[in-house]
This record gives structure tokens, sequence and C-alpha cells, in this order.
């Protein structure tokens, strides 16, 4: 199956519909949507996902990277600190616009205001989603 975000319109456009919208992968697209920043770390990722093993939610995010949807983003060296993520996964562009143009961005606001209501994250998980993020307007 081709998953190139790039495919025209048609079978390979439906192809990856049903390959984003698989459960894991729509549940870790829908934790980047509504992370504060749009760049969790791969813990976080895993702390959001408690009913899938470690394993499963990297190799799911590595097959939307390999998909062309999301990418991995790192911290420059001279950034990271020890204890903290310096490797955070975020949307492509080309990975939004198709899932733009395919409606499948509609409740990202609603994704957002249910990420803050989390009560219950651990101490890890608040200084994680806390760390630097790499600035990506510059």
């Amino acid at each position: 199956m081709s998953t190139d975000v790039g495919t025209p319109e048609g079978a390979n456009a439906r192809e990856l519909v049903h390959f984003v919208t698989q459960e894991t992968r729509f549940a870790i697209l829908a934790n980047i949507l509504q992370h504060p920043e749009g760049l969790p770390s791969l813990y976080e990722l895993e702390q959001l996902n408690p009913s899938v093993s470690e394993a499963t939610v990297y190799k799911h995010v590595q097959k939307l990277i390999d998909a062309g949807v999301v990418e991995a983003v790192a911290l420059p060296e001279d950034e990271r600190r020890q204890g903290y993520p310096w490797k955070f996964y975020r949307l492509t562009d080309e990975g939004r616009a198709f899932l733009e143009d395919h409606n499948l961005l509609a409740a990202e606001e609603t994704l957002q205001r249910i990420y803050e209501t989390i009560s219950d994250k651990s101490e890890k998980m608040v200084r994680y989603e806390n760390a630097p993020r790499p600035d990506l307007d510059g």
C-alpha cells in the first residue's frame, strides 16, 4: 500500500484515509493535535495511550512518519537538558493539509480543550509537557 501523502485523489487517497484512521494511529494524531504545543514527546504519546504498549505507540508513530503525515523534530543539542525530552513529533504541512482535505481536523479545538481537562498527569508527564520545544517559527 502506498502511504505517500502526496498521492492524488482516488484509490491511494482512500488508502491513506484508511491508514490514518486506524484506531491507534488516529489516537496518536489526535494526541498531537491536542497537545498545547502540537509537539508531544514519545513519552507523552505513550502516557496518553495507556491501553497500548510503548512499543506499539512507537511502531505507529514510525508508520505515520514513513507515510509523511508526522515528522520528528529535535531540540538543538545546545538546548537539550538532562531529564527532559529532546525529540518531539508534529504533523507535517502535507499531513495537516491531507487531514484538512479529508475533514479529519474538525475536532482539533475540542481535542485541545479536552487535553486541558486532564487532571491526573504524573509529575514526569507535567515535566515533559513543560519541557523546552524546538522553535519552529524561526
